[in-house]
């Protein structure tokens, strides 16, 4: 059913808690994952983040991490980085590497804080991903609540 599975990681609690989970579908549908960090270049407030040598460092260890765990499984990993705008670069990627399945976290942010913040990436994902996305929120992995 799933041959591949995209799996975009910041390592934060949240992204942490859909690496498990998409590991745990590619293990039962002998999938490989699809470990991508993008690298975002565009604050949205039209000037670009300066601290993207900062932004590759975490990314390399996010996409390790995603690499460590699906070893432990049997899982096979692509590593993959991108620029730019987080949710155009998913979605390209899904559409570049015929990923079957997209498992991505989410805060869970609500109110105020999900206005200041836009909505999120995983959904803007979801409103516009041509293949299914699974997001595993707060209480998926049992994770503390945000500051």
């Amino acid at each position: 059913m799933f041959d591949r599975i995209l799996v975009p990681t910041d390592g934060t609690p949240a992204s942490e808690c859909a690496v498990r989970n998409g590991l745990e579908l590619a293990a039962e549908h002998d999938a490989e994952v699809h470990a991508l960090y993008v690298v975002e270049t565009d604050s949205g407030m039209g000037h670009v983040d300066f601290n993207v040598e900062r932004m590759e460092a975490e990314g390399e260890e996010a996409v390790e991490a995603v690499e460590r765990r699906a070893a432990e499984r049997g899982v096979p990993v692509v590593k993959a980085f991108r620029y730019g705008d987080p949710t155009e670069e998913i979605l390209d990627y899904v559409a570049d590497h015929d990923v079957d399945l997209v498992m991505m976290g989410t805060a869970g942010r609500t109110g105020l804080d999900r206005f200041v913040h836009a909505g999120s990436v995983a959904e803007r994902v979801v409103r516009t991903a041509t293949v299914p996305v699974m997001v595993a929120g707060p209480e998926a992995c049992r994770l503390p609540d945000r500051e």
